[in-house]
C-alpha cells in the first residue's frame, strides 16, 4: 500500500472509506479483489449495522459493543443500539495528507446515555511494515463520565476462502485453526488475546485463495483491546468471516460492571486504540 486514496488509473491496491459512517472502510482491494463481504451478510434489521457490515472494516463502540442492552439508570425502556452509536455517524471533518498517506477525522458522537464523545480518527501507512494502521482516541466531551467499549470488526468475504484457508494466532490452542471453526452455519469465539513483546496481538487468515494464497493479518494495541474475537456466517445467502480486537470479553453490561471492566473515562479524559492490517 501506498496510498489512501481511491485509486488513479491502473492502481488496483486502494482502501475507500465511507464517510456517511465514521470513515470506516467500505472496500479495501488488492489487485482489483476487493476482500469485503458486500451483499453476502446477515441482517439483524438495523440499517446502519447492515450498511457497515458490507465494508472491510467497521468500528462498535464508543459506549457499548454486541447486541441492545438497557441504558443504566436510563429511561424506562432506554436501550443502547445495536454494536453502539458510532456506526452510522457521518464524518465532522476530514484531511486527507498531500501524499495519500494519511488521512484524519473528527467524529462527534451523541450517546445513547445522553452523553456526548468524540472520535480522534487517523489513518495511516506504515511504509515499513506495509500495513494500513488506524489510531483512535475517544474523548468524553460531555458533561458525565462514561465507560468506553470498542469493537473493530474486520469483514473478509467468505467466498475469498477455500478449504485450505486457516486462522493462525498465538491466541489460539495450538496456535491455528480451521477457518470454518464451530459446529453449524455460524459460530463465535472470544479469547484473552496473546501479547507479543511489543505490546501488540495479531491473528491472521492464511493461505486465501481468492488472493492468491496470501495472507491477512490483523494486528492491534492489547492495552486497550486485550480481547480476540472471530464470527463467521455461512448461512443462506450470507458468507462472511471477520476478525474483531475487542475492549471486552463477552458478557451482559451489568456482569462487566460488577467485576470492575467498565472503566468509566471522566469528562476531559481520552482513551486511546490502534489497530493495523496488512496482506502479505
Amino acid at each position: 500500500m501506498r496510498t489512501l486514496e481511491e485509486p488513479a488509473d491502473g492502481r488496483e491496491n486502494h482502501v475507500l472509506f465511507d464517510r456517511r459512517s465514521a470513515l470506516d472502510i467500505a472496500a479495501f482491494v488488492v489487485d482489483g479483489v476487493d476482500l469485503s463481504p458486500g451483499t453476502a451478510i446477515p441482517s439483524d434489521g438495523d440499517i446502519r449495522i447492515d450498511r457497515a457490515l458490507a465494508g472491510f472494516l467497521f468500528t462498535c463502540g464508543p459506549e457499548h459493543i454486541r447486541h441492545p442492552e438497557a441504558v443504566e439508570g436510563g429511561v424506562e425502556g432506554a436501550r443502547y443500539p445495536l454494536h453502539g452509536s458510532l456506526a452510522g455517524t457521518a464524518v465532522s471533518r476530514t484531511e486527507m495528507a498531500t501524499d495519500g498517506a494519511a488521512c484524519t477525522a473528527m467524529i462527534e458522537v451523541a450517546l445513547a446515555d445522553g452523553g456526548q464523545a468524540r472520535v480522534e480518527r487517523r489513518w495511516r501507512i506504515d511504509a515499513g511494515r506495509n500495513e494500513v494502521v488506524l489510531e483512535d482516541r475517544i474523548v468524553n466531551v460531555g458533561t458525565a463520565a462514561f465507560p468506553p467499549m470498542m469493537m473493530y470488526h474486520v469483514n473478509i468475504a467468505g467466498r475469498l476462502l477455500g478449504p485450505q484457508a486457516r486462522i493462525v494466532s498465538a491466541s489460539l490452542e495450538g496456535g491455528e485453526s480451521a477457518w470454518r471453526f464451530g459446529n453449524g452455519e455460524s459460530a463465535h469465539f472470544c479469547l484473552l488475546a496473546a501479547v507479543g513483546s511489543d505490546g501488540w496481538s495479531a491473528a491472521t487468515l492464511a493461505d486465501v485463495a481468492g488472493l492468491g494464497g496470501r495472507n491477512l493479518q490483523v494486528r492491534f494495541r492489547t492495552d486497550t483491546l486485550p480481547f480476540l474475537q472471530m464470527w463467521r456466517c455461512q448461512r443462506g445467502g450470507a458468507d462472511v468471516i471477520s476478525i474483531e480486537p475487542v475492549s471486552h470479553r463477552i458478557a451482559k453490561r451489568p456482569e462487566l460492571a460488577a467485576a470492575g471492566e467498565l472503566i468509566p473515562l471522566q469528562p476531559g479524559e481520552a482513551r486511546s486504540y490502534t489497530i493495523a492490517f496488512s496482506v502479505f
